[in-house]
């Protein structure tokens, strides 16, 4: 399991784990019932904190990504991957949404906001 952590950003490491299984999971990467890594052979790989896996991971299994099996360990829950693209969608619109209302106060145009998405996605195109 690939994942890549930046000090840099402001963004909690906790969420950026979150963000990454998440997307991991969304792309077929991680599939249903695949083991995650234990929370400490995770922290050990990534040299942070235990406490800080334990949160991301409490984090996942409470939005219904992952399961805990006592004994065991953590692994992708079964989930159905279209409602979760949905709900991914709703949460996307409403971010644009605000964004669209800042861009139109701040004189904006469409076009020039089309061409900062542009840039913030990157070169990927799907």
């Amino acid at each position: 399991m690939d994942i890549i952590i930046s000090n840099s950003g402001g963004v909690p490491i906790y969420d950026q784990i979150t963000r990454q299984v998440k997307g991991l999971i969304l792309r077929g990467e991680l599939r249903e019932g695949e083991a995650l890594p234990s929370m400490r052979l995770l922290a050990k790989e990534l040299r942070i904190s235990v406490i800080t896996t334990k949160r991301a991971y409490e984090e996942l299994e409470r939005e219904g990504f992952l399961t805990t099996v006592p004994g065991k360990g953590c692994f992708v829950a079964p989930r159905n991957l279209e409602l979760v693209r949905e709900d991914v969608l709703r949460r996307v619109e409403e971010h644009l949404t605000r964004a669209v209302e800042e861009a139109r106060t701040g004189d904006i145009t469409l076009a020039e906001l089309t061409e900062i998405l542009t840039l913030l996605y990157g070169d990927e195109q799907t």
